[in-house]
């Protein structure tokens, strides 16, 4: 980062700071780093979205890569694969009893304790601006953004039901804030409106 830095590179500095004082907390662990972020993704994840290719999308990874990893896990203990009833080429992947006690020595613990230590204005921009940054991301690499139903176009909520258009179902309590590889953010329904100034074309 250069003397001159401009706010953007120096926020980006920082992202990559808070992600590798996170990754560094795992010394004395037995995963690695790979392996931390597929428990988290199927720890999080919601069925729909806990798939071999789901989490390479995730990862930023070839699938051949993440069916290592996921095999990796699965050795350990970790992970469990379970074919699709109606689909046997389908494949879903589960935490074990194993796998979810193992998420209590989560490295990230240590960051998400820091986080809460912030006052509810700074988590709340922060909650706000990561997700839209995550986005911004995805659309440089021609790839999905993940997120959760709150922020999703593909989700209504009509008294206690609540809706997913993308799959036709309804959802669970459970689901809401789980991550989900059908994710669409509300911030492109708006850009696809008529009239709409929240997205500027160059």
């Amino acid at each position: 980062m250069t003397d001159n830095a401009t706010d953007s590179e120096e926020i980006a500095e920082l992202l990559i700071y808070l992600g590798r004082a996170a990754r560094g907390t795992d010394a004395g662990s037995d995963l690695t780093a790979a392996q931390w972020t597929a428990m988290r993704f199927f720890a999080r994840a919601n069925h729909f979205s806990r798939t071999p290719s789901a989490f390479a999308s995730f990862h930023a990874t070839t699938r051949g890569t993440a069916s290592q990893i996921i095999k990796s896990l699965m050795l350990k203990g970790y992970l469990v694969r379970h074919e699709a009833v109606d689909d046997r080429r389908s494949v879903r992947v589960d935490l074990t009893s194993s796998g979810r006690s193992i998420m209590r020595h989560d490295p990230l613990c240590k960051l998400t304790e820091a986080i809460d230590r912030l006052g509810g204005r700074l988590r709340t921009a922060l909650r706000q601006a990561l997700p839209a940054l995550a986005g911004e991301l995805a659309k440089t690499r021609d790839t999905v953004a993940f997120g959760t139903c709150g922020d999703c176009r593909h989700f209504s909520c009509s008294g206690a039901v609540s809706y997913c258009a993308c799959v036709d179902e309804e959802l669970a309590p459970a689901d809401l804030g789980c991550l989900c590889v059908n994710f669409a953010s509300t911030e492109r329904r708006r850009a696809e409106m008529p009239g709409s100034r929240s997205k500027e074309i160059s």
